[in-house]
């Protein structure tokens, strides 16, 4: 390393030591945070995304309509629609809805309103998946040596959704902020 890198690399290290920045260093940190953040956003809505759309069409499959029974018939919130349409029939319903809310949050290039829309339509989804943690008779269960009860396999997969409803929150946020018309400079 020549004398002038050696000099500037020092001042760096030193800075970022003290929790300073420096003009060069503060450039290329906004530079970096913005990177992040975007890529951030970017995975978590596509993520999203990917996984509504994933398991939105394996709803149509009676394996999965078979699967998602243990967590619905005990539920107050959605337990009585087998009654009106069966144990296919529900899983094809929200397997529509989950495509369909996909279908809006990808429309995020296009429509930030739509994606808004989409976004927002997902945290009730995920809102009521995660209250089959509370409805669901035996999702947790007790592990010796362990002092709290913990969720089975069907409850840890349950719990995906707590990331799944921060991914439509902040979805929802960023794609608010962009259909909001710009405002004339003063």
């Amino acid at each position: 390393m020549n004398g002038i890198h050696s000099t500037a690399a020092a001042s760096l290290l030193r800075a970022l030591g003290s929790g300073r920045r420096t003009a060069i260093d503060s450039g290329r940190r906004t530079a970096i945070d913005a990177w992040l953040g975007r890529a951030a956003l970017v995975t978590l809505r596509y993520g999203l995304i990917l996984i509504l759309l994933y398991f939105g069409a394996f709803k149509f499959t009676e394996v999965e309509a078979r699967a998602i029974e243990p967590l619905i018939a005990p539920s107050p919130l959605l337990g009585w629609t087998y009654a009106f349409m069966g144990v296919q029939g529900v899983s094809t319903v929200i397997g529509v809805t989950e495509i369909l809310i996909a279908s809006l949050i990808a429309l995020r290039p296009w429509s930030a309103r739509a994606c808004a829309i989409g976004s927002l339509a997902a945290v009730p989804t995920f809102v009521t998946t995660l209250s089959f943690l509370f409805t669901t008779p035996g999702i947790w269960v007790d592990v010796p040596g362990f002092a709290l009860r913990v969720p089975n396999e069907l409850g840890a997969f349950v719990l995906k959704d707590v990331f799944l409803l921060g991914a439509a929150l902040l979805s929802a946020a960023e794609a608010f902020a962009a259909s909001r018309p710009a405002r004339a400079a003063s």
